[in-house]
């Protein structure tokens, strides 16, 4: 008897397509015969780990035949005494997109509304249609969030908004001001969630005229809002998946809930703990970004280039023929992020790589850029 199985999936699901990540190294090196290309897709930390948090991983692996803490009891220790909070108003996720599915899980019903904005990070559309929610996307302005419109667009039946600040891929952001006016508006019914996986690039001190804030220590006054981070990114751990919100023990309490068991590892614990206490890292880290983003911005400036100005660590770049340069970039090395799948058919995103790295992109880049 034959069976369309697909037919038996539930119907959000049969229609998501797969999330794409940036093409890895090694497949590329593979396809095309290059060795010692130069990813910058996925926007990675191009530094790595630092010591502190490989010799915390290194501690553990003797002890890899356990499971890990269930509860990720000394990390949340760490993350609490660093911001402030009760350590039950924390939850740990594989990353912090764990995160953002444990909230469309727990709060979304079939055809409720989940609000986000034009050109925002592909993970919001995917979980919402995962569990039948409908997603509701609100026009950009200038690239990122038109909070006036987003509020306009509040129903009754609006379970969640989701703010990318910085936002991915344009890397824009919001103001203090904006934000505050935003959330006095907002009922409270409706969480309100503030993805801040680029938040240590964005408060660089070089950045300190951008108007750039956190909205953490705000949750005493919005028991709505809930505060996304991650440690793929400045922290430089993107392979161990680590991530965690901040919220009113009430969303937490319900968060952990539908968190599976020991969703997040023991290296992942160990070396996100260890990164916490490295500060030396973290500002090397945010330095060398902001010197890569002023070496790539200053070369597209010379090459009449229009890009987007960002506080993360990329930067959208019009290219024009975008499909056609990230094709040639890959004939040359680079991997790069095309986003034409978040409406942006004419740019490429270019990750903030290290100097030498940054260079062999330009490089590459003028010689495929027509004269």
């Amino acid at each position: 008897m034959k069976i369309n199985i697909q037919s038996l999936a539930v119907a959000g699901v049969r229609s998501l397509q797969p999330y794409q990540p940036g093409k890895p190294l090694e497949e590329l090196e593979r396809e095309y015969g290059i060795s010692n290309a130069v990813k910058l897709a996925s926007n990675e930390n191009p530094l790595g780990p630092g010591k502190k948090a490989l010799a915390a991983i290194g501690q553990q692996l003797g002890e890899l035949s356990r499971y890990p803490d269930g509860n990720g009891f000394s990390l949340k220790k760490a993350l609490s005494k660093k911001h402030g909070v009760n350590m039950d108003q924390l939850t740990l996720g594989n990353g912090s997109n764990d995160i953002l599915e444990f909230l469309a899980r727990a709060f979304v019903a079939v055809d409720d509304e989940v609000i986000f904005s034009e050109h925002a990070f592909a993970v919001y559309p995917i979980v919402t249609q995962a569990v039948g929610g409908r997603a509701v996307v609100v026009a950009a302005k200038d690239y990122g969030y038109d909070l006036d419109a987003i509020a306009v667009a509040v129903s009754d039946k609006t379970r969640l908004i989701f703010i990318a600040n910085p936002n991915n891929p344009t890397g824009t952001w919001l103001t203090e001001k904006a934000l505050r006016d935003f959330l006095e508006k907002v009922p409270a019914q409706v969480l309100v969630v503030l993805d801040e996986a680029y938040y240590e690039y964005a408060i660089d001190p070089a950045l300190s005229a951008c108007g750039y804030t956190s909205v953490m220590s705000w949750i005493k006054d919005y028991p709505n809002l809930v505060v996304t981070r991650t440690f793929s990114k400045a922290y430089g751990l993107a392979g161990l998946r680590m991530g965690y919100s901040v919220s009113h023990a009430d969303v937490a309490d319900i968060l952990n809930r539908v968190r599976q068991p020991f969703n997040a590892n023991s290296l992942a614990l160990a070396a996100a703990e260890a990164a916490l206490d490295d500060e030396a890292h973290l500002r090397h880290s945010v330095k060398l970004n902001a010197e890569g983003m002023q070496q790539l911005t200053q070369a597209f400036e010379q090459l009449g280039l229009d890009y987007i100005p960002s506080v993360g660590n990329f930067v959208c770049v019009k290219i024009g023929d975008a499909a056609g340069v990230y094709e040639a970039l890959l004939h040359a090395g680079i991997i790069v992020r095309p986003v034409a799948n978040y409406g942006l058919p004419d740019y490429l995103r270019i990750t903030i790589g290290r100097a030498d790295e940054n260079a062999r992109f330009l490089d590459a880049l003028k010689k495929i850029l027509p004269a």
